[in-house]
């Protein structure tokens, strides 16, 4: 399934992508006699996704995608982990040494914005220099802890893209300052679609991609990260318990510097596309 929460006739709700048409899981539950939540998160954290792929076989998906806004899957992610310097080539870029094991940080959720809205850069005086980069995250589906790698499909929701900003200039002063630079309001997005991991033949084939200005400024597979999403989620639930909608967001090829004027996208074939406009707070 390719889930969502969408906006029509004034109403949000979750619902199921189907090309380029919507099925609301209130119809599921009119047709069927059921009752999800009409909460995206509520939904995901009953844990009985199952059930709404096989109660909406056979239902058509009846609004035109054109006539509804698709907006953020759910606004207040529980815990929201990024993986940083995980792709080779950005290591080599910035000629950093990749961590032995996996370096990450947290996002508060009011860095959370919607896609398709404003990335609003902070006043000049805390920072002039802030980077854009384009994920491929891991949405956790069920509560965990300590689940090795080869069992970790079973907790693993699906895929979501992620647009994950940073002030450079303020990590350049010093490396303790990581979780100022990443927390930012508006320094962090996902979705607009969530797509369950039985969409995705193989995640470490799918190609990253960030796009600045509508041309492609980096691009790279996932199977050349140095630590794999399967590895990665494995080595977090050994650190803490896992809730469903948690977020793991697992590293960029590439930063693209921005500044107002400037449009950014994440996109991942097979996953989707998340697009975002830069203005700077106050102007």
């Amino acid at each position: 399934m390719r889930l969502c929460t969408f906006e029509h006739s004034g109403a949000k709700q979750p619902g199921i992508l189907r090309g380029d048409k919507i099925l609301p899981v209130s119809e599921v539950n009119a047709k069927r006699g059921a009752r999800f939540p009409l909460e995206l998160l509520e939904l995901i954290q009953t844990e009985n996704l199952a059930a709404l792929a096989d109660l909406s076989k056979g239902l058509e998906a009846d609004i035109p995608l054109r006539e509804a806004t698709l907006r953020l899957p759910y606004p207040r992610p529980g815990k929201i982990w990024c993986i940083g310097l995980n792709y080779k080539s950005h290591a080599e870029d910035i000629n950093a040494v990749q961590p032995e094991e996996p370096g990450a940080f947290m996002k508060p959720s009011s860095s959370v914005f919607e896609p398709g809205g404003w990335i609003e850069l902070p006043p000049e005086r805390l920072t002039k220099d802030v980077d854009a980069e384009g994920e491929l995250a891991i949405v956790i589906g069920k509560r965990c802890r300590e689940v090795p790698i080869e069992e970790i499909e079973d907790v693993i929701l699906g895929y979501t893209t992620t647009l994950d900003l940073t002030a450079l200039d303020i990590l350049a002063k010093n490396p303790r300052y990581l979780q100022r630079s990443k927390s930012f309001d508006t320094f962090f997005s996902f979705g607009p679609v969530i797509v369950t991991k039985d969409e995705i033949t193989d995640v470490n084939a799918l190609e990253v991609i960030t796009k600045h200005n509508g041309q492609v400024f980096s691009r790279d597979f996932v199977r050349n990260m140095r630590h794999l999403p399967y590895k990665l989620a494995s080595f977090h639930t050994d650190v803490m318990t896992f809730e469903p909608g948690d977020i793991l967001s697992t590293g960029c090829p590439k930063g693209a510097r921005i500044k107002a004027g400037d449009t950014v996208e994440a996109y991942i074939e097979g996953v989707g596309s998340l697009t975002a406009n830069v203005k700077r707070r106050g102007e």
